[in-house]
């Protein structure tokens, strides 16, 4: 009897520690990473750090001063050395570590033992990134962040910067219209390129832009957006005719800028410029944010007369997306479907979208025709993303950088809510007045911010 109480002692608080850690990890892992995953993964890390290095082949020889001085002090072997390690720095995902490597290494090195640093350490994923010549950067996950989104606290926002989802490595991605002016983003049904497009409006929305819409599903993504909204083509028709406006209203910008280049002897070296970020902030003409919603609906055609339409608007979109970002316009394309065959231009077009989203499509063609010119292995990863899983997808640029994304939930009550708060931000546009969509002076009922 005295046996089975000691074992119930024991064992009761044992099992249930132990059941309650595999709870969080199923369920909660972020809680299990803070209570249980951080210790260990800390306490493997420091224990196995020289064995790791050395298998993982990121040590050298030492220095024959330092091998002179540990056989003169220690007299035992003179081992391999391992990159200098820096201080741990715990985060709510994983960990941070800061690695000084070696004469002779380099980060590649590095980032080539990434899975083997993974399975050693017992974590998600190790991501590394080079901080300076000779510095790199261990990003060590816990767990599946793209499970559960949840952004991080402290997000670099600025102009025309917006936080619309979550990296792989717990770090957000911003997307940056100064940085790269204009993006393609594909996605299936229920794929969750809507949600992305929905982030988007809601994050330029309180700031000073004026957005302009394409929707040729007769306006069912764009129209809620409609308080803040500066125009919105609902179909081809209505899209043939606002392209041109656009078109109009960067060549009067390039016009403003060339004014400003007749450079005078008075004026000063810093106010001479190529682009509309140069011209006096009392001159300089409000940025353009075009979203166009389901652009394979502009390229389909019927008759010879849709035909002539089709070439004028893809044309017309050509010279946006080429012209568009020295006069402060900026294109966001989205669809479901983007491909050669959708006719002239198509191609021509998806060369000047500099960023690139893709969600799960429903052929591998769409996925070489967003990701095939930045990486084979971007296509494999932008083909495997799971129906249950909607808003991951793969983000890259031409520069050949790529990574997994996933886009919280935005429900679309709040997203309209916060376009409605901020109509008072719509810009003074002349131009786009016959365009801009009518809305009533209330909020719709059941939209609010809560």
């Amino acid at each position: 009897m005295s046996n089975l109480l000691t074992l119930l002692e024991i064992g009761g608080p044992t099992l249930a520690v132990g059941g309650g850690a595999a709870y969080l990890k199923a369920r909660h892992p972020s809680a299990y990473w803070c209570t249980v995953g951080l210790t260990s993964t800390t306490a493997r890390l420091l224990g196995s750090y020289g064995a790791v290095m050395d298998a993982c082949g990121l040590t050298v020889a030492p220095s024959r001063l330092r091998a002179l001085a540990v056989r003169a002090t220690t007299r035992r072997e003179v081992r391999p050395v391992p990159p200098r390690r820096g201080v741990l720095r715990p985060t709510l995902t994983g960990l941070r570590l800061r690695l000084r490597l070696a004469p002779g290494q380099e980060p590649a090195d590095v980032a080539a033992s990434a899975e083997r640093l993974r399975h050693a350490w017992g974590v998600h994923a190790v991501y590394v990134s080079e901080v300076k010549p000779g510095v790199v950067d261990l990003r060590l996950v816990g767990f599946d962040v793209l499970r559960r989104v949840r952004m991080p606290r402290k997000v670099a926002e600025g102009f025309l910067k917006v936080p619309v989802a979550l990296r792989e490595d717990a770090t957000a991605f911003v997307r940056d219209y100064r940085a790269i002016p204009h993006q393609l983003t594909l996605g299936a049904t229920l794929s969750g390129k809507s949600m992305f497009l929905r982030h988007l409006v809601a994050g330029l929305a309180p700031q000073p832009v004026a957005l302009v819409g394409i929707d040729c599903k007769r306006g069912v993504e764009l129209a809620p957006f409609a308080p803040r909204l500066s125009a919105l083509a609902t179909d081809p028709e209505q899209a043939a005719e606002l392209l041109p406006t656009l078109v109009e209203l960067m060549e009067s910008r390039y016009d403003q800028i060339r004014a400003r280049q007749g450079i005078a002897s008075d004026v000063p070296d810093e106010e001479i410029t190529s682009d509309v970020w140069g011209l006096p902030e009392d001159e300089r003409p409000v940025p353009i944010v075009l979203l166009v919603d389901e652009v394979a609906e502009l390229f389909l055609v019927a008759t010879r007369k849709e035909e002539d339409r089709r070439d004028e608007m893809v044309t017309q979109l050509i010279r946006l997306a080429q012209l568009g970002r020295a006069a402060g316009i900026y294109l966001e394309v989205c669809g479901q479907r983007f491909g050669a065959e959708l006719g002239k231009g198509a191609t021509m077009l998806r060369a000047q979208l500099t960023g690139r989203v893709c969600h799960r499509v429903n052929d591998e063609a769409s996925a070489k025709m967003a990701l095939g010119d930045i990486s084979p292995e971007a296509v494999l990863a932008a083909c495997a993303i799971a129906p249950e899983r909607p808003g991951l997808a793969v983000v890259g640029d031409t520069s050949g950088g790529w990574s997994r994304i996933r886009t919280p939930y935005l429900s679309l009550a709040r997203a309209c809510a916060t376009c409605a708060a901020n109509s008072h931000l719509v810009p003074d546009m002349p131009k786009l007045d016959r365009f801009r969509p009518r809305v009533a002076d209330a909020v719709p009922a059941g939209l609010s911010t809560a």
